[in-house]
């Protein structure tokens, strides 16, 4: 049976911890005077009232009863409630004024999807504008990992929620404790942002717009304080530095805890990381290539930017806008939905499938050709040296299925509620893997305004499915899950 106690406290200390952030932003409301204060100070007093009233009810819950049942509900539960209460700011404020929208900006910023109803980003004040990068920063590298770091009070359920939640074929733990891992995760995210904000404002952006910016680009977000978005500031050296922060944000977060202690080769030595960054050169070389040599650009520094820089923002699930490549035709649309569906690393801020998936279900594949000719053959499927077990490999060919089905699924619904094929498979596609902009009217020049309401609805529901990798949500939602 469900320890329902348990499950209230967790998410009373949820709401919690969400409180601070959201008053962060009130502050900066209440010092540039905007009119956006009171919405987000009455926001950040309900969050905390349900917050404690949650904590009160299951204070004495038993914990040594919570298991992967209670994780998974409770992290389903709090990505779900994080995005409603986190939408009152626009819908009290007059902002957004329809519920569906506000959800959906919200759910699209914590699951750092990108994607937004808003066709007037300047528009937003300034404490609404640090809440909306806030929510990608937080759903960057995770909200539970950032509970699990700075409340002790998670007890014993810290474990479970963690593994949850993170992203991963496996979960590396480096430290003996969960509480220590996510600290140092957390250390390093915080101080890639902070070096990244310095920078920015080093260039063309002040130091608001160079802090929202860190926010949501280390977390590979994509949210942006103007309506052009990267385009707007026009600088090579902004767009250059955007793009390597995009891709350490597609790395393995505990390698690059381990590279900044010192230990270079133990991120060079990870396969994973040596695909990625192969991608990332294959990728920009055909880009640049293809918009070269047929004319669209014709300087080759700037073909080799605008690739770098889109292939980049595309595999890391970043969803900036940069440029319109929907002007690089259909071939680019095809070959931007393939790179949508690969991203970053396994333990990156990125979505999709990850890389270190798609390498292993290629030796397998592999694999199976030589058994062609060899049937008797044993062929272990090898990551960095080491055995991958058959479990391992039969859970990713699992994983890979009900991925795809996923996007199908969703495709169907949303053209059965209006939408054009082009709009609802880049729409799915990019829900999925938290990519952001999709294709046709939905691309990066435009907005999800115009979306039907369910259609809505429903690719919320995939982004959150997507950033929590499928399994974690669809397994609350069979019989079974509810079965003593």
């Amino acid at each position: 049976m469900l320890n329902i106690r348990f499950i209230f406290k967790m998410l009373g200390a949820m709401f919690i911890i969400e409180t601070p952030f959201m008053l962060i932003a009130t502050a900066v409301a209440f010092f540039s005077k905007g009119s956006d204060f009171y919405p987000l100070a009455i926001s950040s007093g309900i969050l905390f009232a349900i917050g404690c009233l949650l904590y009160f009810i299951g204070f004495r819950a038993n914990e040594s009863t919570a298991g992967r049942r209670e994780g998974m509900l409770i992290v389903s539960l709090t990505w779900a409630l994080f995005s409603f209460f986190g939408m009152l700011p626009y819908y009290l404020g007059g902002y957004i004024d329809n519920i569906t929208d506000a959800y959906f900006e919200t759910m699209s910023g914590f699951t750092t999807t990108g994607a937004t109803i808003l066709t007037d980003i300047e528009a937003l004040p300034q404490g609404l504008l640090l809440w909306r990068s806030l929510t990608q920063w937080q759903g960057g590298i995770g909200v539970i990992v950032f509970a699990v770091a700075l409340l002790p009070i998670l007890g014993g359920g810290a474990s479970q929620m963690f593994d949850a939640e993170t992203s991963g074929i496996t979960h590396e733990r480096f430290r003996p404790r969960i509480t220590q891992v996510a600290k140092r995760l957390w250390g390093v995210y915080l101080g890639l942002t902070i070096v990244l904000a310095v920078l920015l404002w080093l260039g063309p952006m002040n130091w608001f717009d160079a802090i929202n910016h860190s926010l949501t680009c280390v977390s590979t977000g994509g949210y942006s304080t103007k309506n052009m978005g990267l385009a707007y500031w026009n600088s090579p050296y902004m767009e250059y530095i955007i793009t390597i922060f995009m891709c350490i944000g597609s790395t393995n977060m505990t390698l690059l805890y381990f590279l900044f202690n010192g230990k270079v080769k133990k991120l060079w030595r990870d396969e994973e990381t040596r695909w990625f960054y192969a991608i990332v050169a294959l990728a920009t070389f055909v880009t640049m290539a293809w918009i070269y040599g047929n004319g669209m650009v014709n300087n080759l520094e700037t073909a080799f930017r605008q690739a770098f820089c889109q292939v980049v923002n595309l595999l890391s699930t970043s969803g900036y806008t940069y440029v319109d490549y929907l002007q690089w035709g259909p071939f680019f649309w095809l070959f931007s939905m393939l790179l949508m569906i690969i991203c970053g690393c396994t333990g990156s801020t990125s979505g999709g499938l990850k890389v270190g998936r798609v390498v292993i279900l290629s030796k397998n594949l592999l694999n199976e050709f030589k058994k062609q000719t060899h049937p008797k053959a044993i062929l272990p499927v090898r990551m960095n040296g080491r055995v991958v077990s058959s479990e391992i490999v039969h859970r990713i060919l699992a994983f890979v299925f009900i991925y795809i089905c996923l996007i199908l699924l969703c495709c169907f619904i949303l053209t059965i509620d209006g939408m054009g094929f082009e709009e609802a498979l880049g729409s799915s596609v990019s829900a999925v893997a938290n990519a952001g902009p999709g294709l046709g009217s939905c691309g990066p020049m435009y907005n999800y305004a115009a979306v039907p309401d369910l259609s809505k609805w429903v690719l919320s529901f995939a982004m959150m499915i997507g950033r929590l990798e499928i399994f974690t949500v669809l397994t609350i939602l069979l019989p079974g899950f509810w079965k003593q």
